[in-house]
């Protein structure tokens, strides 16, 4: 008995590659360089739910979840990954999209806080105060 296979026909033809189109535009959700960022807190209860930072240097902005105020927090996230989302998509500076949240600060749970703008070194000192709180 013979130890080879038949190849299947699936196989036996060339392989072809179809080009993809990139999704709709993003903010990078790191950065390394100095950011702005806005505390929201729950509407409920005043706790702070997440941050929204922001840094034109490398066309980042992002929400970043509580780790104590769990799903909660990261529910409230999808509010405000839109709001980011929808001002990338009209071309709009990280900066300026922040400011457009300042303006108005209201999201489904949570609210920013009003004067919480704040600098940062970097995206990551802002997910270890998320995670350290």
């Amino acid at each position: 008995m013979s130890s080879e296979r038949p190849i299947n026909p699936r196989f036996d033809d060339d392989v072809h590659f179809n080009l993809v189109e990139p999704g709709p535009p993003r903010y990078q959700t790191w950065t390394d360089k100095p950011v702005r960022y806005l505390t929201v807190a729950d509407k409920e209860g005043g706790a702070v739910l997440g941050y929204v930072w922001a840094s034109d240097e490398d066309d980042a902005a992002a929400w970043v979840p509580r780790k104590a105020a769990g799903g909660r927090a990261l529910a409230e996230g999808s509010h405000w990954h839109a709001r980011l989302q929808g001002a990338k998509e009209r071309g709009i500076p990280p900066s300026q999209a922040l400011a457009e949240l300042r303006a108005e600060p209201e999201g489904n749970r949570g609210r920013i806080l009003p004067d919480s703008l704040t600098d940062a070194p970097n995206s990551e000192a802002v997910k270890a105060l998320a995670e350290g709180e």
